[in-house]
């Protein structure tokens, strides 16, 4: 486009005088701002440069790798000392084109040891608090199976808080695989920081055997340590559990169970044959039969459980003598419950309230993938594994479904889309959060559709922001003040995918994206930097703007109405914005008539002057009596003192 001299020169004085510019300032000794690059909130944001294993799309490249961690479990349960006994055998099979000497696993039942890196960080009666209890995992036996025969050869290990080096016997070319066989055992603390734990004689124990740390494309070997708040990034693969408890006790775990006839009753089996194909809850193990003793094969010696699980990424378990068991069905999924008698007032729900998980977010987003999911109830607040979440008794059912289905929620993300949770936590659980609303507002509307559940999280975030006590989103989770954690990591990045979804794309866009995004890193390892690419790409629209604002840095969002011209039937608005962030306008004009115009303008009118953006209308036979600024609430706003100009401006909604 060309643009004759005279019309520029007129054009840039326009623009100096509607910036409020002197248009002398360089004249009056004013040093002119030269060689600045675009600082603005619309400036391209600076992502890592694309490559053949993570593309400019967003999709995994044709280079694309990540390794892989096979595993043969073994757990017994030892009542009388209150710990557990592990054996292990580990294939790890290196897929990355560099070779390795050397692994790196997790230890993390290390948090409980005296003086750990966790004790410093959190008091001890806090959530993630050790709470006086010393524990750790003693290794006594760590050695790797060598050649075809399977050479046995102790290897060289360092501990180093909950991440442990293991020096390998010999290099591990890309391509190639190696065993390790290890036997270890740990006592088991009462509260595990809310992640397991035990009460009384059950028994929810997760984060129990050496897991192989992630080496990818991006940073290596990742080995940050267990701390608390920051979570788990771990390997795909397959699993193979034989959990040994007494003969009362009743077991869930990830993956199928693989020989039912041999610790269960023929009725049990037959009841959960008849739940396979129900959409109805079917009570596998009932009240009246744990209290007659009748729910066991038998209460002396042990049994042996064993399971089975493809393409996940770790495995966890719970036992317990007292555990009722309920189940359901989703298109073959069994739905599973399993609750002690004192939690039957809510918990006789909590199958159906599975199974209604798995089939929202499945029809909406991506098809659940493994045999079944298990909420347990016990000690543990709310925490997620693969096919598990860990529940405790809660208040009331309308309290129960938002743990669950969140709890269950978190196995797309991080489950199935498997993002770093020690770094960027936001990417599972502001994710979960967000699809959370979709399922609570269906099973119960009666406490609020999923437009009013959204329409909380956005008012709870602004109230922060007003506060002045929001932080970034993209901060790792153990930088995260704990008070501020709900906030950051969960609620904020929410707000973001809501207001993307509802102001900025549309619901077709976004969902068709999200999907697009969920279908591509399935199994695999993304970044943020995937995330968004993905978004733009399968949206069709520039991002660089909102993910800058509203997941990279933290601004704020002030929209104002600063001037409102009348003359006639014409009127001119300059729109202001007094922080930096950008939102779309949304505006409502009423007429002396009651009657109202809605004009809506999307953030991006804001890109070449982002504090005025200015409309003249025409509204024939009309007198304006008031303009107001998102009349609905349906962003976010720290000053709605001023978004208001006319008559009753002094009656516009607060906060």
């Amino acid at each position: 486009m060309n643009f004759a001299r005279t019309r520029l020169l007129a054009s840039l004085a326009a623009v100096i005088a509607f910036q409020g510019f002197p248009a002398t300032s360089h004249a009056q000794g004013t040093a002119p701002q030269l060689g600045v690059g675009d600082s603005s909130i619309f400036a391209p944001l600076l992502l890592p440069t694309p490559s053949m294993v993570r593309t400019g799309s967003g999709a995994p490249g044709s280079r694309y790798w990540q390794n892989r961690a096979d595993y043969d479990l073994k757990a017994t349960l030892d009542t009388a000392g209150k710990r557990v006994l592990g054996e292990m055998k580990l294939r790890y099979t290196n897929n990355s084109p560099d070779t390795l000497r050397y692994l790196w696993l997790q230890v993390e039942q290390n948090a409980f040891r005296d003086n750990s890196l966790n004790s410093f960080i959190f008091p001890q009666d806090s959530r993630f608090g050790a709470r006086g209890f010393e524990g750790g995992a003693e290794f006594t036996r760590f050695d790797e199976l060598v050649g075809a025969a399977g050479r046995r050869v102790a290897v060289k290990t360092r501990v180093q808080e909950t991440v442990m080096k293991v020096d390998l016997s010999e290099p591990l070319a890309p391509g190639r695989s190696t065993t390790l066989d290890v036997a270890w055992h740990f006592l088991v603390p009462e509260h595990g920081a809310d992640r397991m734990g035990r009460d009384g004689a059950l028994y929810e124990i997760a984060q129990w055997y050496p897991r192989v740390a992630v080496y990818d494309d991006l940073r290596g070997w990742n080995f940050e340590p267990y701390l608390g708040q920051g979570e788990f990034y771990l390997e795909y693969g397959d699993y193979n559990l034989a959990i040994t408890v007494p003969s009362g006790y009743i077991v869930a775990a990830t993956g199928e169970l693989l020989n039912p006839a041999e610790v269960l009753t023929p009725t049990q089996v037959a009841r959960l044959r008849q739940a396979k194909g129900s959409d109805s809850v079917v009570r596998v193990i009932t009240a009246p039969e744990l209290q007659a003793g009748t729910a066991r094969k038998g209460t002396t010696g042990t049994l042996t459980w064993r399971f089975r699980a493809k393409s996940v990424r770790d495995a966890v378990w719970a036992a317990s003598p007292d555990f009722q068991w309920d189940a359901s069905s989703y298109k073959g999924t069994y739905a599973f419950a399993y609750y002690r008698p004192s939690a039957a007032v809510n918990w006789h729900d909590a199958a159906d309230q599975s199974r209604m998980s798995i089939k929202v977010y499945s029809e909406q987003w991506f098809p659940y993938p493994w045999p079944h999911i298990s909420a347990i109830e016990g000690p543990i607040s709310g925490m997620e594994y693969p096919m598990v979440a860990m529940e405790n008794k809660s208040d009331d059912v309308y309290d129960l479904y938002n743990v669950i289905t969140h709890e269950i929620g978190h196995m797309w993300f991080p489950m199935i889309v498997g993002s770093n949770e020690r770094v960027y936590m936001w990417q599972d659980e502001g994710f979960n959060t967000f699809i959370n609303t979709f399922s609570e507002g269906m099973r119960y509307p009666e406490k609020g559709d999923q437009m009013a559940r959204a329409a909380n999280e956005r008012n709870i975030i602004e109230r922060t922001m007003v506060a002045g006590i929001d932080k970034p989103v993209n901060v790792s989770p153990d930088r995260i003040d704990p008070r501020l954690l709900g906030y950051n990591a969960y609620y904020k990045p929410s707000v973001g995918l809501q207001l993307l979804r509802q102001e900025i794309l549309g619901p077709q866009a976004f969902d068709d994206a999200f999907r697009t995004y969920v279908a591509r890193w399935a199994f695999k390892h993304p970044t943020p930097a995937d995330f968004f690419r993905t978004m733009e790409d399968a949206s069709g629209r520039r991002l660089d703007w909102f993910w800058r604002e509203w997941f990279m840095t933290n601004e704020h969002f002030d929209q104002a109405i600063d001037t409102v011209a009348v003359n006639g039937d014409a009127v001119s608005v300059a729109y202001g914005n007094h922080q930096r962030g950008v939102l779309p306008i949304r505006a409502r004009f009423t007429f002396t008539d009651n009657t109202t115009r809605d004009f809506a303008y999307p953030a991006e009118v804001w890109s070449t002057n982002t504090v005025r953006y200015l409309r003249s209308y025409r509204f024939p036979g009309k007198v304006l009596a008031k303009v107001e600024l998102d009349p609905e609430h349906r962003l976010v706003d720290v000053d709605r003192k001023n978004n208001v100009w006319g008559t009753n401006a002094a009656t516009s909604p607060k906060p």
